[in-house]
């Protein structure tokens, strides 16, 4: 199965995915001379690995009818000094006082199935090609 995302740039360093029906606006920050009208786009990778973690706490929960209003996720990205590669990631899982303890284990484990983590631990083959059109 494959899926096609076009991609075209919309003005100084904004660039854009065009993908089902729906445009993903990248920028970046003014100090690497864009607007910050948007996220870059390594943020917005970054931001779909907490994203994911969290569709999977909200589905953990509502398949349980335990309420998701108390809980979040907070995500931090630790990066190298030096090479400012991505290190580690840490998602902590915000629960409530009154979460059961008997689903804690559970909706950690449930974080662990995203699939943009797994994405990550098999990660693809990435081939990038020029043609004239």
């Amino acid at each position: 199965m494959e899926m096609k995302y076009n991609i075209d740039f919309a003005g100084n360093k904004k660039v854009d995915a065009h993908f089902r029906g729906f445009t993903l606006k990248s920028d970046q920050p003014v100090a690497d001379g864009g607007d910050n009208t948007a996220p870059a786009p390594l943020e917005i990778f970054l931001a779909s690995i907490g994203m994911c973690a969290g569709f999977y706490i909200v589905s953990f929960c509502q398949s349980r009818s335990i309420p998701t209003d108390n809980i979040s996720v907070t995500q931090t990205v630790v990066r190298n000094d030096k090479t400012h590669m991505v290190e580690k990631v840490i998602i902590d899982i915000n629960l409530p006082p009154d979460f059961p303890e008997k689903y804690k284990a559970a909706v950690i484990k449930s974080a662990q199935s995203c699939s943009v983590k797994k994405f990550l631990d098999v990660p693809p083959e990435i081939q990038i090609a020029a043609k004239v059109q």
